[in-house]
């Protein structure tokens, strides 16, 4: 294995092998080029090597000459040896092999492994262009409507030909930044696929789409300091918060001049099946059904997304509080195509098996909500797979293999 000072990475530049930040965490796989995003997430980590068994290899398109401060004019061959130094047979004067860690699955592996996946990318871009349209409106700049619909439409796209995939990515807290959009982008995703299992039509998936992806954007009107409180609101701070439906509903259709059907969907998101919701207080089919919809998908994402004032619930239990809630809070027949189509145990989760190995819920299947299938990622004789690499287990199948419980994603780097 040979160690490269992240000091001499450059965008561009492609690796015959894998490279790696340790023995576990991938940096980008073979013949992949380094982006400027991977380098400067190792110099925000305080990384300074990374390892390879590969070489490095100049792209011939490569207008730069002097990539990785070397003369590389020879460009398409083979990198000099001289930015390697060999982990085993390193010298003083260069710099220290990266530390070996403990083989641990951690939240760092996983994201870096997705961010090669095209649909992660996909997931990626969706939040960063919805957060651009989130900067845009808090800079009093125009919205082209046309550019939350590309957003939903593009979404929808994602739902349908990734299924699973894209909604595992909720759950992993890979994604640390724009958590304004990315909250918006999750319950969208989160609601297209409850749409989808009540068989909705297109145009009114769409529909449901628009509305829960600017659903909260009337919170984006609120002083900061009552949005990350982490005592107790005030009754009139209260009453702001509460006031955010209908500032979503008059930016939407009167400042954005999208339909009315997206503006019911954020004015009604916070009414409840037993009529207790605001701002008025409607109750069960009097609240318009893509309004319920959203309802249970956001309120899900809030439980498992980390906030300035809590900590994060782990997937299976934001599950049993939302069952707690079936006919109160809730349309119980949306509640029950949430759980259809995420499981008791929902995608993206992580569990322990009855053998002790440590796996990620991959799909669910709708009659046995209790035997998802799920992907090892730490095996019952302690060795740690990659996502990807992994035994799959199809727990229907598996009769003698079954989930022991859930895990909080923050406790996988406590196995070892």
């Amino acid at each position: 294995m040979k160690t490269i000072p992240v000091k001499y990475l450059r965008p561009g530049l492609i690796f015959t092998e894998p490279v790696y930040i340790d023995d576990i965490n991938l940096l980008v796989p073979a013949n992949i080029a380094v982006r400027k995003k991977d380098i400067q997430h190792l110099i925000s980590w305080g990384i300074e090597t990374v390892v390879t068994k590969g070489e490095v290899v100049i792209p011939k398109e490569s207008d730069n000459p002097s990539v990785a401060g070397v003369d590389v004019t020879g460009a398409g061959k083979p990198m000099p040896q001289t930015i390697y130094k060999t982990a085993d047979t390193g010298s003083a004067s260069q710099p220290p092999a990266a530390p070996v860690r403990k083989k641990t699955i951690s939240i760092l592996s996983l994201r870096e492994v997705r961010e090669n996946q095209e649909d992660y990318r996909t997931y990626l871009n969706l939040i960063e262009e919805l957060d651009q349209i989130f900067d845009a409106y808090t800079k009093k700049q125009d919205i082209p409507v046309r550019s939350i619909d590309g957003i939903a439409n593009r979404l929808l796209v994602a739902v349908r030909e990734q299924g699973g995939r894209i909604i595992g990515f909720i759950l992993g807290g890979e994604v640390q930044d724009h958590q304004f959009a990315k909250s918006s982008i999750n319950t969208a995703i989160l609601s297209a696929r409850i749409a989808m299992a009540l068989r909705l039509a297109p145009h009114k998936i769409l529909q449901v789409i628009s509305g829960s992806l600017l659903h909260d954007i009337g919170m984006l009107k609120l002083p900061k300091n009552i949005l990350e409180r982490q005592g107790e609101l005030s009754a009139g701070e209260l009453r702001l918060i509460r006031a955010h439906p209908l500032a979503s509903y008059k930016i939407i259709c009167k400042e954005l001049g999208l339909p009315e059907d997206a503006g019911i969907v954020a004015y009604q998101h916070h009414e409840r099946w037993d009529g207790n919701g605001y701002p008025g207080k409607l109750a069960g089919e009097n609240i318009d059904l893509r309004a319920r919809i959203v309802a249970v998908a956001d309120a899900f994402e809030a439980m498992v997304s980390e906030k300035p004032y809590r900590t994060s619930m782990e997937g299976s239990q934001a599950v049993k509080s939302l069952y707690a809630d079936n006919g109160r809070r809730f349309d119980p027949e949306v509640l029950k195509a949430f759980i259809r189509t995420m499981g008791i145990y929902p995608i993206g989760s992580f569990v322990k098996l009855n053998n002790n190995a440590i796996c990620r819920v991959l799909s669910v299947e709708a009659t046995a909500p209790l035997r998802p299938k799920v992907e090892v990622l730490i095996d019952e004789n302690d060795r740690t797979f990659r996502p990807g690499e992994g035994k799959v287990y199809n727990l229907i199948q598996e009769k003698d293999v079954f989930i022991a419980h859930a895990l909080d994603p923050k406790e996988i780097a406590k196995h070892s």
